[in-house]
């Protein structure tokens, strides 16, 4: 029966079939794609070569990083400084010869240029014969001077051989009153030569004031290098005429070379004149130079509109620099430079030890 049935129902044996087994459709494998490794991986890559990167540069900084600095230690950035001075022209000319350039080093009086002074020459040539003049003038003036007193002493005795002469009746009242109008004026010429004498001794005196003058002009056209220094700018050449005050050179004081910083109210206050620094440049991290502070201004540099907090407050930075010793930068006189930049530290409290690290002797 059953198999008439099925026989009989062909469409609804396949149609039961189908709903028992869905899957049988289904092919036997079925193929999965591989998604693609590449981008991926290279994703991978780079996250992985950031990651050690940043630990590689993290460790280098941690290895060199500066230590904190110890209580009593303040610090500000800045730049070596050494004072400028303009070598200029005292008075108007030209430019004669100049005996140094840029870069050269100079001492104190070295001559570094000279200016045309033929007209002071000439000035001077003129003056120098007014000397001559005037000495000669003088000479004549004593000379005449001593004639003068020697008719003076000649008339006073004549004068008293007279009077006693009038005495014994030898001689008459008028020939007395002559002898004595005589002395009278032998004194009145003494003194107009006395007086001629002291008009000569001062032309004298004038004309050898403007030799000096002018001797002192000459050397004053000559340029010398008022301290030990370097050269840094030319400004001016040969055969230009300059004004009075004209710069032909700018030079450095190699002397005189400091650091100016800033430091706020409470660092600053505690600063004092003398307090002991240190200068580390940035070209020369490992040596430390000695200094010492020389200057705190007394008002703030950078100051706020309103100052009525604390926090406010804290913002003043007051100017202080501090300077090397003079010994020490004559001993290293080759290597002072203006404008290198760095770091100044202050040690304002005495009792606090440098670091070992601004120890070391420059």
């Amino acid at each position: 029966m059953s198999d008439l049935q099925s026989k009989d129902h062909p469409a609804q044996d396949a149609k039961q079939s189908s709903e028992l087994a869905p899957d049988l459709h289904l092919p036997a494998t079925i193929g999965v794609r591989p998604m693609p490794a590449g981008p991926r991986w290279r994703r991978m890559t780079l996250a992985l070569g950031m990651l050690v990167l940043g630990a590689v540069g993290g460790a280098y900084w941690w290895m060199h990083r500066q230590p904190a600095l110890p209580p009593g230690i303040a610090e500000g950035n800045g730049r070596i400084e050494a004072d400028p001075i303009d070598i200029a022209t005292k008075f108007a000319g030209r430019i004669l010869e100049l005996r140094a350039d840029e870069g050269d080093r100079v001492t104190a009086g070295q001559v570094v240029a000279v200016m045309d002074t033929r007209d002071l020459a000439a000035s001077l040539k003129k003056s120098e014969a007014q000397v001559e003049q005037a000495q000669k003038a003088i000479n004549e003036a004593r000379a005449n001077l001593d004639q003068q007193r020697t008719q003076v002493l000649l008339a006073k005795q004549e004068m008293e051989r007279t009077q006693t002469l009038v005495k014994q009746g030898w001689a008459t009242k008028e020939l007395f009153d002559q002898r004595r109008q005589t002395l009278d004026g032998a004194n009145a010429a003494e003194i107009a030569a006395e007086a001629r004498v002291t008009e000569v001794e001062h032309a004298l005196d004038a004309a050898t004031h403007d030799v000096e003058l002018y001797k002192v002009n000459i050397a004053d056209n000559t340029l010398v290098a008022p301290r030990d220094g370097r050269i840094e700018y030319r400004i001016a050449n040969v055969g230009e005429v300059l004004p009075a005050g004209g710069k032909v050179f700018t030079m450095l004081d190699i002397s005189y070379v400091y650091m100016d910083i800033y430091l706020p109210t409470l660092e600053a206050g505690r600063a004092k004149i003398g307090t002991d620094a240190r200068i580390v440049l940035d070209s020369y991290p490992d040596r430390p130079i000695p200094a010492t502070v020389v200057f705190v201004a007394t008002q703030a540099q950078f100051t706020p509109k309103m100052v009525e907090t604390k926090t406010e407050r804290d913002k003043l930075m007051f100017r202080v620099r501090v300077r090397i010793d003079p010994e020490l930068l004559r001993a290293h006189a080759d290597a002072v430079r203006s404008g290198l930049p760095g770091v100044a530290y202050v040690k304002f409290d005495p009792s606090t030890a440098w670091p070992e690290r601004l120890l070391g002797k420059p």
